[in-house]
């Protein structure tokens, strides 16, 4: 069973229960006006639609822990509109619709583990390995000499499809790393 939060404990990353649905707690701030009580000022964002609401709670309010269920799973392959994960406990495979990956899809590659949170059994997000290694499959050619500013980039395009910004003097065919949380090259490996 999930606990339960006092509005006045909570921190970012809290999930808990409202008015049928979860949330995730993205920012707070405790306020103490001069006069008059004491009030949570929170962000929060909705894990099922990602929509972000403000609202203020009492700070001796009680919250529903929300009870979230994480489990290791492995991407297996896409059929156009369903990516298809196994679960590696049952070897059940579950289809998630694109809708319910959002931007993680642009660095799932075929076999990779991943993590799915799951809410009620409804699979509501995706999070695929922090550091992602990717092919280059097209980038324009660097030229040797051009070295307009130390941080100069130009976009590439992924072994998934996604394009992201890379350093001039990487070419395509190179395999790099990439931060998932931010999207972000890392390094050539």
């Amino acid at each position: 069973m999930a606990e339960v939060y006092m509005a006045g404990d909570v921190r970012n990353g809290t999930t808990f229960e409202m008015e049928g649905s979860v949330y995730k707690v993205i920012e707070f701030q405790h306020v103490k006006p001069g006069k008059g009580a004491a009030f949570v000022r929170t962000k929060l964002k909705n894990v099922i639609t990602g929509a972000v609401l403000e609202k203020t709670f009492n700070p001796s309010e009680k919250l529903q822990g929300a009870e979230i269920e994480k489990r290791e799973m492995q991407y297996l392959y896409n059929d156009g509109e369903l990516y298809y994960f196994m679960d590696n406990e049952t070897y059940d495979q579950i289809p998630l619709n694109k809708d319910d990956l959002g931007d993680m899809l642009k660095f799932l590659k075929e076999n990779m583990m991943v993590k799915t949170l799951a809410f009620k059994g409804k699979i509501f997000a995706v999070e695929p390995p922090m550091f992602v290694e990717l092919e280059i499959t097209y980038t324009e050619p660097g030229f040797s000499g051009n070295t307009a500013g130390a941080g100069a980039t130009k976009p590439a395009e992924l072994e998934t499809g996604a394009t992201i910004n890379v350093p001039l003097f990487v070419n395509t065919g190179d395999k790099i790393r990439i931060d998932t949380r931010t999207g972000e090259y890392m390094e050539r490996v």
